[in-house]
């Protein structure tokens, strides 16, 4: 590595490396298919629960206090579900079953592809990985135990483990700091302009790197410096970025 270029890669994990959002419609898949059967629903009333279990996923702001896990928060957001829906939750286990049905079900369509693994592999022989994810604390480590990532990375960084996340600017310097590298040495590469494209602008990196998988056009307030459709082309970046 030569004092001028890219000397780290700092990566979103979730539909960055992994399809969180594919294996997230499989698990909803699994648990509506329980809720079918053991209540005797149709389609469309079991598609309202799983509505209102994701709404209450996306709205999660809080930290936990030591009187609840991320397990009895989420079990309580499938009994909410049910119940906003159907009026009552004739079994006391049922909101527990989905739970763990659809936590289990995720975390087993997780993985990382063989491309993506040589690729980490390639890239460690001459940078430094750091993988930088949003979340909490316990849902995110359980991710990555269950894709074995660990391996390709110098450090994992968790934002539900410290006082700000994506895109404070306070959790990049973390990064750097761990690294032993400045922020011009790095780039950022992730799926959410929000978080990873506007927390590495924020941070002052060397360049941002979007990973747009649907083709989505942006409304223009943040401006990566480079897009893709997969993280597979990032060799193609890094070379520019010589």
């Amino acid at each position: 590595m030569d004092g001028t270029g890219v000397k780290a890669v700092l990566f979103d994990l979730d539909n960055t490396l992994i399809e969180t959002s594919q294996a997230s419609k499989e698990a909803l898949r699994q648990t509506s298919k329980l809720l079918k059967s053991t209540l005797a629903l149709d389609d469309t009333t079991v598609s309202r629960i799983c509505d209102k279990f994701l709404q209450k996923l996306y709205h999660e702001t809080f930290k936990l206090s030591g009187l609840w896990s991320i397990d009895e928060v989420r079990v309580g957001h499938w009994l909410e579900s049910i119940q906003e829906v159907v009026g009552s939750c004739p079994s006391p286990s049922l909101a527990a079953d989905c739970y763990y049905l659809w936590k289990n079900s995720r975390l087993k369509a997780l993985h990382l592809s063989s491309e993506i693994c040589d690729l980490l592999r390639q890239l460690r022989r001459r940078y430094k990985l750091l993988l930088l994810t949003n979340g909490e604390t316990q849902t995110q480590r359980e991710k990555v135990v269950a894709v074995g990532c660990e391996k390709f990375f110098d450090a994992i960084v968790i934002g539900g483990e410290h006082p700000e996340q994506k895109p404070c600017v306070s959790i990049f310097r973390l990064c750097f700091n761990m690294l032993q590298v400045e922020a011009q040495d790095c780039i950022m590469v992730g799926d959410s302009l929000d978080t990873d494209i506007q927390g590495g602008i924020n941070a002052g990196v060397r360049a941002t790197v979007w990973i747009n998988r649907g083709g989505s056009v942006p409304d223009g307030s943040v401006k990566p410096d480079y897009t893709i459709p997969t993280v597979l082309d990032l060799p193609d970046i890094l070379k520019q970025l010589k």
